[in-house]
């Protein structure tokens, strides 16, 4: 999601993909918030600019690389890319589309005004098209080097997100699906536009027609145990191993608490220059208090998400896990204590290729809608409840984690 590939007039590529966690365009955020005014933003996109979004990056190549940006005629994603190479088609969806921060989100359509104060020629954007759609076919060319037949169609489908909840069966308001992979994101689907006054989540059009989704995102969430891990165990050292040491430890750490902001954070902060800390430690701690600290914050950070929904209404039903942190016995039970809710496990667990090749069948009519291949072929497994004596360590753990924010904007502001 969010990655710039930038295309000359011949579809030619420009210069690598400047990828989603890349945080380098601070000053163009920063620009374009003035530029067009925050409140104003948020009413055309439903986003605040923030470093992750492509328009920042599209802005950086302008001011930085000025004989490149002379040249570039298309601007796609990296998924859309690849549909490019198999059809010749320059198409987008409007999930994917949603976090461009050039979509009006609310219309499903490019914001011709937004465009217009940034100076963004709309000419160089792909056709935007719902999820399930048909929106290419496979070329002659394409089949010579796939084998697949030429006139395949193709559908719009989706970022990985929105692509993902599909899989998962984060269809209707009520379910919501927390994953932990290298990022975290916690994903809520709803009937109209969600708009978060302060920001602080991700407005999105959902890969279902006529709905959308909120979605928070912690930058560092399974980045963060893995930094553990590749820092400080031998290199053969296992996941397992180390949920093993963390699973000794009670919860709560015995105080540890970790900050989870390797890569600055995005919800609820916008703080791309913000960094990460553990605090707490003592001479009678050990690597298992780390590790366990580590999988706590990154359950705190997501809990922030389920704070800012309560806020705004938005319902929670039924959480469903994936990712890395599904995979750990150990992470479910944290994240059922932190969050206060059951935590379910889907039967295939497949990710974001689940979720589009149900868009695809909906697309070429297999099923109806989405919202029938979900019920007919997604499927909850294994249910991790709270425990309650936890939850309430839990509880005053996160209070005492909500502090350490303010803190560390201290420390780096000066």
């Amino acid at each position: 999601m969010h990655g710039a590939v930038l295309l000359d007039e011949d579809g030619n590529v420009l210069r690598p993909s400047i990828i989603w966690c890349d945080q380098r365009t601070d000053e163009q955020c920063a620009w374009i918030t003035e530029k067009v005014g925050a409140k104003r933003l948020l009413e055309l996109t439903c986003n605040p600019a923030l470093t992750n979004f492509t328009l920042t990056k599209l802005l950086w190549v302008r001011q930085h690389e000025p004989e490149i940006w002379s040249k570039v005629r298309h601007v796609l994603l990296p998924k859309d890319y690849v549909r490019y190479r198999l059809s010749g088609e320059y198409a987008i969806d409007v999930a994917d589309a949603s976090g461009t921060l050039m979509l009006d989100v609310t219309h499903r359509r490019w914001s011709e005004e937004l465009l217009g104060i940034v100076d963004i020629d709309k000419t160089m954007l792909p056709t935007v098209f719902e999820s399930p759609e048909v929106c290419a076919r496979v070329s002659s060319e394409a089949e010579g080097v796939t084998g697949i037949a030429a006139g395949t169609p193709i559908v719009a489908g989706a970022g990985d997100q929105a692509a993902g909840a599909v899989g998962m069966g984060i269809t209707r308001p009520g379910a919501v699906s927390v994953t932990l992979g290298t990022s975290g994101v916690v994903f809520a689907a709803t009937e109209l536009p969600s708009l978060d006054p302060g920001g602080r989540l991700h407005t999105f059009c959902h890969a279902i027609p006529n709905r959308w989704h909120v979605m928070g995102v912690t930058q560092a969430a399974g980045l963060s145990l893995r930094w553990i891990r590749d820092q400080f165990c031998a290199p053969a050292y296992s996941y397992a191993e180390l949920s093993k040491e963390a699973a000794s430890v009670p919860p709560g750490c015995d105080g540890v608490l970790w900050a989870p902001y390797l890569m600055g954070e995005r919800t609820p902060h916008l703080d791309s220059s913000i960094r990460a800390a553990l605090t707490g430690l003592a001479a009678s701690h050990t690597r298992g208090h780390v590790a366990r600290a580590v999988m706590e914050g990154v359950a705190f950070s997501q809990r922030d998400s389920f704070t800012i929904f309560a806020e705004l209404g938005v319902p929670v039903n039924k959480v469903r896990v994936t990712g890395g942190g599904a995979r750990s016995a150990l992470w479910k039970q944290i994240q059922a204590d932190v969050y206060g809710h059951a935590v379910e496990t889907i039967a295939a667990d497949e990710g974001g290729a689940y979720g589009a090749a149900l868009l695809a069948g909906v697309g070429t009519g297999i099923w109806p809608s989405v919202d029938e291949a979900c019920d007919r072929y997604v499927h909850g497994a294994e249910v991790v409840p709270p425990d309650a004596p936890t939850v309430a360590i839990m509880d005053k753990q996160y209070r005492r984690y909500s502090r350490m924010y303010p803190a560390l904007k201290a420390i780096y502001q000066s």
